[in-house]
């Protein structure tokens, strides 16, 4: 895994800083005086190891009223870090090894990263209603080129990522900073696609509409997945991997459907779709902090750490109570009158074409 920068600021000595990273086991590292008497300190450690370091350092300097502490990516660095060669142990004194650092990103990172911009403001609102004005005219048009594009631009998928790492750590402010964020989006799109049902002479029988007002076990699973891929992207910090997670979800096209389809007044098909549209919500949510979980992304405090262990099995069991209701709700609707579930579009071979440049 890539490399991390950790620079602070604190007004110890010298000496006393050198003997204290000696025992918190740092490798590189550099101090340097800075005019107003304090010392910079920087040390260079593995991306996995961070999280371990940055608390004992925080636990160890932060009594000081001048500490501060930075935490920056390291692009590259020469000479290339050696792996150290594992030492050999005497046969009459075997020693259990220590459990390797989970393979990951720091908590502060994965935190600042899904919290940069989450609130309801101006940026947030335009980007949505962007989203669902291009995603309606995919929709319409029956283009999967532009439905992908909306699914790239909307800035739905980021707060509920946030929400499954509020869960997770047990961060009250942060849960519900997400679930504002959640809801104003959402009833933004959809109250913005209802208008454009209601005002506007649409086509809602296209199969890219279609496919969206049923919840099949394929979606079930694809939601799955995909919840489970983007909390593994931002936890590794593969930021390219997000593009496909953002396609792949789809949370803004049926809830675009649904807001479509209520505005002309076909009650029964925009149901289908708001339980596409939770299904996604939830598996989504379901995926996140199972996968948070596994990772072992907990608070840097112990009392902190047992509120949140607490807070993450009452959020998977609620996710997955959630999730059991909504299935057996589907399975007992009786879809008769919408007809038989669409096939899959294959007649969207140019918009295929136009997409992977085929």
């Amino acid at each position: 895994m890539a490399e991390r920068l950790i620079e602070f600021y604190t007004s110890w000595p010298t000496e006393k800083i050198a003997e204290t990273l000696t025992e918190l086991s740092a490798g590189r590292t550099w101090v340097t005086a800075t005019p107003d008497e304090q010392n910079h300190v920087r040390l260079l450690a593995d991306a996995s190891e961070t999280e371990k370091l940055v608390d004992d350092i925080r636990l160890r300097f932060a009594s000081d009223g001048t500490f501060r502490l930075f935490l920056l990516p390291v692009e590259a660095s020469l000479p290339r870090p050696e792996k150290p060669e594992p030492e050999e142990l005497a046969p009459e004194e075997p020693e259990a090894p220590e459990p390797p650092p989970p393979q990951r990103v720091s908590r502060e990172e994965l935190y600042a990263d899904l919290t940069e911009g989450l609130s309801v403001n101006w940026q947030f609102m335009v980007m949505v209603a962007l989203a669902a004005i291009v995603a309606a005219i995919g929709l319409v048009r029956d283009s999967a080129t532009v439905i992908i594009a909306a699914m790239v631009i909307a800035p739905l998928l980021k707060p509920n990522l946030a929400l499954a790492l509020g869960t997770t750590l047990g961060d009250l402010d942060l849960t519900r900073t997400s679930i504002r964020v959640n809801l104003a989006g959402m009833a933004l799109a959809l109250g913005l696609a209802a208008a454009l049902g209601a005002l506007l002479p649409i086509d809602t029988g296209t199969l890219e509409i279609e496919l969206r007002t049923w919840v099949g076990p394929g979606d079930i699973l694809l939601a799955l997945a995909s919840g489970v891929a983007a909390a593994l992207s931002v936890t590794t910090a593969a930021s390219s991997a997000l593009i496909g997670v953002m396609v792949a979800v789809a949370l803004m096209p049926p809830l675009v459907v649904a807001g479509l389809l209520l505005g002309a007044g076909q009650l029964d098909r925009a149901g289908g779709a708001a339980e596409l549209l939770l299904v996604n919500v939830v598996c989504v949510n379901l995926a996140g902090v199972a996968t948070f979980w596994i990772q072992k992304v907990v608070p840097a405090r112990y009392w902190e750490a047992a509120r949140a262990r607490t807070a993450t099995r009452r959020a998977v069991l609620v996710w997955a109570g959630l999730l059991v209701a909504l299935i057996a709700w589907i399975l007992t609707q009786d879809r008769s009158d919408l007809g038989p579930a669409p096939a899959s579009p294959t007649s969207h071979s140019e918009d295929a074409e136009a997409t992977f440049g085929t």
